[in-house]
């Protein structure tokens, strides 16, 4: 049986490109149980409230729901529970200092297959300030008001 090769994105966190400037994004895979992967590829997660941090050299994701696989009775998992990030240990520690340094985060941004496994997007976030969110509102605003003129005077 071949391999399904390609990118399918599964599940997309809009509201931390609302909350926070995104400086750098990285790729991760995610340790998951069987049940859990069959209900990522049904579409049955969440990446709302979820962020990442190190703990003992390893990186974890907290808040990440996925939900109970229907046909999976007893092998489901908690929903809930954090799910282990898999990077190098090197790109690890560069992480975990430069949240040190910098006072930055770690979100998640998306989660997509990638060539059949579940890969996590995550991004080394500063968080906006209330004035920030509203320039950046009112800019999108001035941009959408722009294209509708524009388009109207083309017809």
């Amino acid at each position: 049986m071949p391999k399904a090769t390609g990118v399918k994105r599964i599940a997309e966190n809009r509201k931390a490109f609302h909350d926070y400037f995104i400086e750098d994004r990285y790729e991760a895979g995610i340790e998951l149980f069987g049940t859990e992967v069959k209900s990522i590829r049904m579409g049955n997660m969440n990446l709302k409230d979820s962020f990442c941090s190190v703990k003992d050299g390893e990186l974890f994701c907290y808040g990440m729901h996925i939900s109970p696989y229907e046909k999976g009775n007893i092998f489901n998992r908690d929903p809930m529970r954090p799910k282990r990030l898999l990077m190098h240990k090197k790109e690890i520690r560069k992480l975990h200092a430069r949240i040190q340094q910098d006072g930055l985060t770690l979100v998640p941004l998306s989660c997509y297959l990638k060539d059949s496994r579940v890969k996590l997007e995550i991004g080394l976030a500063r968080g906006k300030k209330l004035y920030d969110k509203r320039e950046s509102s009112a800019r999108r605003d001035a941009e959408r008001e722009i294209d509708r003129t524009i388009k109207e005077r083309n017809r």
